[in-house]
């Protein structure tokens, strides 16, 4: 049967509104959670975003629910730290929390005070950076002179089992790559046939393990609210790569997203107030092969979201 999951937003809700929305999906019936790790929002609209390690570890001990974050391992995390903190979680919720590891955005990344890389530097770089991290996890100390340095690191805390890192692509070029190291891919949602071509150049290309798929949506209880919800919190998030990997801070996302159109954020979040479209498009995800999928709300509110879901949607998905 498919995880039916709910995403942790911390670009949009407060650390401790999102920690209780994860508990309260977990009452009203989702089956595990997944987490963004950003260090600014999209938009200044949007006006948060918490450190991602430090919630996983209180939403991992406030609920049952396995959990996994996309991170960006490279540039603003020295792969090091990220199998630390990896192999922490592990250790202390064994089977239950998984690493999505993408080449990441510069809004996040440039932070540092370091250059931006082209992309094919950044996924040589991400390589690396896997690389590193399964050596830490299996045990070994590692020195690396690369992209990436590291000088005799090892991990003192281990879980017996390491946690799944997985692939994260939008693109077919990227998703088949991923299919070199990862142990499954996620991506998020997109028109069908462009899903079909992800998931088959993944799988064409040998990928193995779970395919994962975050999905945007805006449900309230009109189409007319579901749209303003929809086009004040995410029409920043509408531009492709590379847009989205290089613009820098949420003003320069607020500024060339000023003139988007309702309709063109509806292009990107699937925008309904009919429970039941949600029900069938959910399933039709399910149909091409997720077996996770990851609901995110876009709107700030998530009560109202999770506990309607919950009640009338899920049972439909798995009916």
């Amino acid at each position: 049967m498919t995880v039916i999951g709910v995403h942790a937003s911390h670009e949009q809700v407060h650390p401790s509104a999102l920690l209780s929305a994860v508990r309260r999906a977990e009452e009203v019936g989702f089956d595990a959670g997944m987490s963004s790790d950003h260090f600014s929002p999209w938009s200044a609209r949007q006006g948060q975003s918490a450190f991602a390690w430090s919630w996983l570890g209180a939403a991992l001990e406030a609920t049952g629910l396995p959990f996994g974050v996309v991170n960006a391992p490279g540039q603003r995390y020295h792969p090091a730290i990220v199998a630390q903190a990896i192999g922490t979680l592990g250790a202390m919720y064994p089977g239950r929390f998984w690493a999505a590891l993408g080449s990441g955005e510069a809004s996040n990344e440039h932070i540092t005070g370091g250059g931006w890389p082209r992309k094919e530097v950044r996924n040589a770089r991400l390589s690396e950076c896997v690389e590193v991290i399964r050596a830490l996890l299996a045990g070994e100390e590692v020195s690396h002179d690369g992209l990436v340095r590291v000088d005799r690191a090892r991990l003192w805390t281990r879980p017996d089992v390491p946690p799944l890192l997985v692939g994260a692509a939008v693109s077919e070029e990227t998703a088949r790559w991923c299919a070199g190291w990862a142990d499954g891919l996620i991506t998020v949602n997109a028109p069908v046939e462009r899903l079909r071509r992800v998931v088959g150049a993944y799988r064409d290309a040998g990928g193995r393990g779970k395919l994962c798929l975050q999905v945007h949506l805006s449900w309230a209880e009109s189409d007319d609210e579901a749209r303003s919800v929809a086009h004040e919190q995410w029409r920043s998030n509408v531009f492709g790569p590379p847009v989205c990997w290089d613009l820098e801070t949420v003003e320069h996302f607020d500024v060339v997203s000023e003139d988007v159109s309702v309709e063109r954020v509806a292009g990107v979040v699937n925008v309904s107030s009919d429970l039941g479209w949600h029900a069938k498009t959910i399933r039709g995800y399910a149909e091409l092969g997720f077996e996770e999928v990851y609901l995110h709300h876009v709107g700030r509110e998530q009560e109202r979201f999770l506990d309607v879901f919950g009640e009338r949607v899920l049972p439909e998905v798995r009916s």
